[in-house]
């Protein structure tokens, strides 16, 4: 029986994967940090810390997971880039893999990052694409895959590693582009953006879910791009919103300063997710802002609902 132990799945990502891993027939667990255990039909829920080594130790020896799917990391928006905490959680996630690869774990698939790469590329490939991190963030993620590989191989486990691109969707934090961009205009106030001309790759959350369920569940190892391959420029996701919400009078393009050391083009190559692994996206853009669009309304409606 494939058993797989999720981290992060109360996050973002985590939490759409659930469902990918129980159609794929396995028998799933979670660790969850939350006083209030989550209940999701199918998935058993452990509570504990990453940071509890002794903690994390039990539950490995309970669950004996033969696959591991690693999300969990501190992701605050505005923080993270350059947060101390990036070490604790580089530490917690090398001690994470020693612990499952002790217990008899087969396989591991863990979240990277687009930022390892260096962004003067613009069309980022793995193995050929330089690996230059600029932030704190992206430098404790390319260690962790240079240890947590080398690990893997001592212990004879198989490892891969999806490098993340530009993600929404229902959930995200509502301090994001995408959620931040519906949500002002969902609630009648203007939407403030840069001039929007920086090209970017955007996929769904559900979709970057099931992309690295599918590698999970196959033998690619080592890096694999979870991105959507397509590019297209940050004004026209942002304008496409305002129209499906009939607000374009309230988005304000050229409002924000760009970050100086944001390039104007990061896009990915997904030949290997495409062509090795056959995985193909369930969303395109507009079908991924409408059902985001839908998640917020209904959000936001549930709230006023309770006042």
């Amino acid at each position: 029986m494939k058993r797989v132990l999720v981290t992060g799945a109360t996050g973002f990502i985590g939490k759409h994967s659930l469902a990918h891993l129980i159609d794929r027939e396995y028998d799933v667990h979670a660790i969850h940090f939350r006083s209030v255990a989550e209940s999701t039909p199918g998935v058993t829920w452990h509570r504990g810390d990453l940071f509890d080594a002794l903690a994390l130790a039990v539950i490995m020896k309970k669950v004996r997971p033969t696959h591991l799917l690693h999300f969990a990391w501190y992701a605050e928006p505005g923080k993270y880039w350059e947060s101390t905490e990036n070490l604790r959680w580089l530490q917690a996630s090398l001690d994470l893999f020693n612990t499952f690869a002790a217990h008899g774990g087969k396989r591991a698939m863990l979240a990277g990052t687009c930022a390892e790469y260096d962004w003067a590329s613009g069309c980022c490939k793995e193995y050929v694409t330089p690996l230059a991190p600029k932030s704190l963030y992206g430098t404790c993620k390319h260690a962790l895959h240079l240890v947590e590989e080398a690990l893997a191989k001592q212990n004879g486990v198989a490892s891969a590693w999806g490098r993340i691109f530009f993600l929404y969707g229902p959930g995200e934090h509502p301090r994001r582009l995408v959620s931040s961009v519906i949500f002002s205009l969902l609630n009648g106030r203007p939407a403030t953006c840069t001039h929007g001309r920086q090209i970017r790759d955007f996929l769904h959350v559900d979709d970057v879910a099931s992309a690295f369920v599918a590698v999970l569940d196959g033998e690619l190892t080592g890096p694999v791009n979870i991105a959507s391959g397509k590019p297209v420029a940050v004004k026209d996701v942002v304008t496409m919103i305002a129209s499906k919400l009939a607000a374009e009078d309230l988005l304000r393009l050229g409002e924000q300063e760009i970050a100086a050391e944001e390039p104007p083009l990061l896009l990915a190559d997904v030949t290997r997710l495409t062509t090795e692994i056959g995985w193909k996206p369930k969303f395109d853009l507009e079908s991924g802002i409408v059902d985001t669009i839908a998640w917020w309304r209904h959000r936001l409606s549930s709230v006023q609902a309770r006042k």
